[in-house]
């Protein structure tokens, strides 16, 4: 009797003890996570991600060493305004060179416009009654000049563009420097030809202007470098 008692004293504690580890197992609050290794893909596309987001905030920071876009293309040639370059240019060639020159210099551009512009047979230099033959035959000969005129107040330097016609300065240049002071200013005559050379055009203009420091002049042709010129430039005394 004694030995069925405690059997069944321990049946019931048995029992007793599942139902209490039952009972513990179906509480929420004593539930335990656990957490998978991430796999070696999920682990690069966290990686490829977060260096996406590293490469979009940076493009969207403004960086310190960026360049100011803003900045006016023509500040750096304000410190050189007392440079002009004029020229008279009947084809485009001389202009061409003229602005050349300004860029190197940050001269201020003006073009000599004929107040009657030049036809293709006005400039047929084989035609003894062209225009431009005519007026190169006549030293007096002063053709109208179209353009707005000019202070050479503040200018120092101006450098004089034309092309060469019977190896000498078109006439409308003769117009130009006798119309103007170049008082205190430095003039640098400069010529554009196929092959002639400059001539006497600049001891030809000096003497009509009267006044201004007269540079010898150069002939250049049409095609000439920056490199060439800027070399000239720096050359001038």
């Amino acid at each position: 009797m004694m030995k069925k008692s405690k059997t069944i004293f321990a049946v019931l504690a048995v029992l007793t003890l599942i139902l209490s580890l039952a009972a513990c197992g179906n509480d929420p609050q004593k539930e335990i996570t656990y957490t998978m290794p991430a796999t070696e893909s999920q682990k690069e596309t966290a990686e490829s991600t977060k260096a996406a987001e590293s490469q979009t905030a940076s493009a969207e920071t403004p960086s310190a060493a960026a360049p100011d876009e803003t900045k006016p293309a023509g500040e750096s040639a304000a410190a050189h305004a007392d440079t002009l370059v004029a020229f008279f240019s009947a084809t485009g060639t001389t202009k061409g060179v003229a602005e050349k020159i300004a860029a190197i210099t940050g001269g201020d551009l003006y073009e000599i416009v004929p107040a009657q512009p030049y036809s293709e047979a006005d400039l047929n230099w084989s035609d003894r009654n062209s225009r431009s033959t005519k007026e190169q035959n006549d030293k007096s000969a002063r053709p109208e000049i179209g353009s707005e005129d000019i202070s050479l107040e503040g200018y120092t330097t101006v450098y004089l563009g034309f092309p060469i016609w019977w190896g000498e300065e078109p006439r409308i240049l003769d117009t130009f420097v006798e119309k103007y002071s170049f008082d205190r200013v430095t003039v640098i005559p400069f010529c554009t030809s196929s092959s002639s050379g400059i001539g006497r055009s600049g001891p030809n203009m000096e003497a009509l202007a009267g006044s201004g420091t007269w540079l010898q002049g150069k002939r250049f042709g049409g095609s000439v470098s920056e490199a060439d010129l800027q070399s000239w430039i720096g050359g001038l005394k």
